[in-house]
């Protein structure tokens, strides 16, 4: 099969389209024959920093296709439907053997370009602003970074739920298109002070919750935009800025700070995450939540589709397309 591979660390000039061996199912796996990949930040931290753990490397989350073969045991799904898989690795390439409780069916009906940006980016913003964000109607959820993958499913399910959604960008363009994802109240981080605008949005009081996929001195932000006894979740280091925050103004706000890891929710609790994720495919075929696609891009230019996304241009989930 081809595949988006890569032999060291670096940038996306180390990803190669080559030929490597098809992937070999065994009990309990299905054989994903891919029609779309969707990219994931941290498909290009792995790229960047994490040492391959084969060689070469096929990188890559979550990618959605149809099932080509089941291995001994497996009931869910069978040979022909329609599935998104979540997986450690080898989603950039043309087929992949995932575990069947990784392995999602997908509606018939239901485009894999969209079902490809559903349980990672969906399952991520439900957690931070439920599971763990504990997020009530008529409260202030701060969305940082919101016209990204976890940003934008994070504005549209804290509207759903009846809240009021502040989001950050850095446009204009990505601000304004956000309104009709259902932000209330736009911010441009690059031209404002976010926790300025923030407490004169709020008449001084801050957000309730925030959601910060970017980290550093976003996070920073975050915490200063708080509301008195508020609560952040932290869910990622898109910033990749290499100093740690500072964090001590939490304590003298007796607010919560809690780190949000969904692939570990995936493998400590699947019954709960695999029925959430299960109601967001559901939602997402019911018109009732977007997946956002920015751009697609051939399986044979994965080094351009990461090198897009670095340049922070992205609105929304890019695919790669085998």
């Amino acid at each position: 099969m081809k595949a988006a591979v890569y032999y060291e660390n670096g940038g996306p000039d180390v990803l190669r389209y080559a030929d490597v061996p098809d992937p070999e199912i065994g009990p309990g796996e299905v054989l994903l024959r891919i029609e779309a990949v969707g990219v994931q930040g941290g498909d290009l931290l792995h790229r960047q920093s994490a040492p391959p753990e084969t060689t070469p490397h096929v990188v890559g989350y979550q990618a959605a296709g149809t099932v080509a073969a089941v291995g001994e045991g497996v009931t869910g799904l069978r040979e022909g439907q329609r599935a998104v898989a979540f997986m450690p690795h080898g989603s950039h390439a043309e087929l992949a053997a995932v575990p069947e409780h990784n392995a999602y069916r997908v509606p018939d009906d239901l485009d894999p370009r969209l079902a490809a940006g559903i349980p990672v980016e969906f399952g991520t913003a439900d957690d931070c602003l439920f599971e763990f964000g504990r997020l009530r109607a008529g409260e202030v959820v701060l969305v940082q970074a919101a016209a990204g993958g976890v940003g934008l499913a994070a504005v549209q399910l804290a509207a759903a739920a009846g809240a009021t959604v502040l989001g950050t960008a850095s446009s204009a363009e990505k601000l304004a298109r956000l309104g009709e994802h259902g932000l209330h109240h736009a911010i441009n981080y690059r031209e404002e002070d976010v926790a300025a605008r923030v407490a004169e949005l709020t008449d001084g009081r801050g957000a309730d919750l925030v959601v910060d996929p970017v980290g550093g001195r976003t996070l920073e932000s975050s915490v200063a935009a708080l509301a008195y006894r508020g609560r952040i979740s932290w869910v990622g280091q898109a910033g990749r800025e290499p100093n740690p925050p500072r964090l001590d103004p939490l304590m003298f706000k007796s607010a919560s700070l809690n780190g949000v890891y969904f692939g570990g929710e995936m493998a400590h609790d699947p019954a709960r995450t695999r029925a959430l994720i299960e109601r967001l495919i559901a939602r997402v075929a019911a018109g009732e939540l977007t997946v956002v696609v920015d751009r697609e891009f051939p399986l044979a230019e994965a080094a351009e589709a990461h090198r897009h996304i670095e340049g922070r241009g992205a609105f929304g989930r890019v695919l790669l397309i085998p």
